[in-house]
């Protein structure tokens, strides 16, 4: 167990790194890919290249002749709550740092970045049910709290429920927000309850992977379970051939899962523990402002 000085020491890294990069990279590309919706009219111009073609004013336009476009207030304050899986496969890292630290540090940066746009920020940590909630909030000092409880909130449980969680999470905001959920997806049995979230909400995947995830021990002969076939079998992870096959089926998993999020609209932002977050991050920006557009 860390002592309180090594705790606040991480912290503290986390803030300086998180800050840094903000302020150098991320706080303009937030802004532009968070825009708020104006909810009063501010003038009429003239249409130019690169409007939003779904603001144009079609009583002006057919009035004068001219396509003419609707300018906005813009409604700059959001909501962004941050959903993290804190089960035990999340204490799990072979290379840079662990997934729970990788998560955390993609939180961080999110989390200022919202905080230097002035949107209110909030937490939830889950496993097999919601074990923590900070409601949103602005205070500078709530993110620093934030990302102690992402290094070091221990959790009851160590398994995950995530329909029971989502169904849980789901209930605590009725109204749309911005929602990350942040996990591993290593026991996803269903997308009902992201499908459900998707509608609601403007949901985005923060997802983690750490390479010995991608394949086999070379251990030789290991008993294991076979979830499906509900059985107890031998396998020998030293063989070439089935090291190929538990491969396949870790990138067939993944496929399917993107397939299944690009038919339901949901954004993922893919994180390794032996990567840079930033660079991801930057991409997720990009991405989501050329679609706004």
């Amino acid at each position: 167990m860390l002592d309180i000085e090594e705790i606040l020491r991480k912290v503290k890294h986390l803030e300086i790194k998180s800050k840094k990069a903000v302020m150098e990279k991320l706080s303009g590309a937030y802004h532009s890919s968070f825009k708020g919706r104006g909810i009063e009219l501010l003038d009429v111009r003239q249409y130019q290249p690169g409007d939003d073609y779904r603001s144009i004013d079609w009583n002006v336009t057919a009035r004068t002749g001219e396509l003419h476009t609707k300018q906005y207030f813009e409604e700059r304050e959001q909501t962004i709550v941050f959903a993290v899986d804190v089960s035990g496969s999340m204490n799990f890292g072979t290379k840079k740092q662990l997934k729970r630290e990788t998560i955390a540090e993609a939180v961080a940066l999110l989390a200022f970045s919202a905080s230097m746009n002035n949107d209110r920020v909030g937490l939830v940590l889950f496993s097999n049910e919601v074990e923590l909630y900070l409601p949103p909030k602005k205070k500078f000092e709530y993110i620093l709290r934030m990302v102690r409880e992402l290094l070091y909130f221990e959790p009851k449980n160590i398994t995950t429920d995530y329909e029971k969680s989502l169904g849980q999470i789901s209930r605590l905001f009725p109204r749309k927000i911005s929602l990350f959920i942040c996990s591993d997806f290593l026991n996803l049995h269903s997308t009902k309850g992201l499908k459900i979230l998707s509608k609601k909400h403007d949901l985005t995947i923060i997802t983690v992977e750490d390479e010995a995830e991608m394949k086999l021990p070379e251990s030789g002969w290991i008993k294991y379970f076979d979830s499906e076939s509900n059985v107890w079998a031998f396998v020998n992870t030293s063989s070439r051939d089935v090291q190929k096959r538990f491969l396949v089926a870790r990138k067939t998993e993944t496929k399917n899962f993107d397939k299944n999020l690009k038919s339901m609209d949901i954004k993922r932002i893919a994180l390794k523990t032996d990567s840079e977050v930033l660079p991801s991050l930057e991409r997720y920006f990009s991405e989501r402002s050329s679609r706004s557009k």
